[in-house]
């Protein structure tokens, strides 16, 4: 996984309101896309690419759906990094 990737995949409000929706259940991408309408089916598909492509999100197969679900130790990935910025560099100088 590469940090850029994930935050910039995160950086988006669409990608980060999809993350939303799947924190609940996973879900075939035609679901996802009826949550937007105002979207096309091939404009969510490219979303739901990004965030694949980020490992923010997996799909498995059933049947003939693709069913896409959070990626959790991604997010615990980046949450440690973040939490260490704040850790390091502290002066004890007080």
């Amino acid at each position: 996984m590469a940090m850029s990737a994930t935050l910039k995949a995160i950086s988006d409000p669409m990608r980060r309101s999809i993350l939303e929706l799947l924190k609940k259940q996973a879900l075939p991408a035609g679901e996802i896309a009826q949550h937007y309408p105002e979207l096309t089916q091939a404009t969510v598909s490219y979303h739901l690419k990004l965030l694949k492509q980020a490992g923010l999100i997996t799909e498995r197969r059933e049947k003939n759906f693709i069913y896409y679900e959070l990626n959790a130790s991604v997010f615990e990935e980046v949450l440690t990094w973040i939490y260490g910025l704040g850790l390091g560099g502290k002066d004890d100088d007080d």
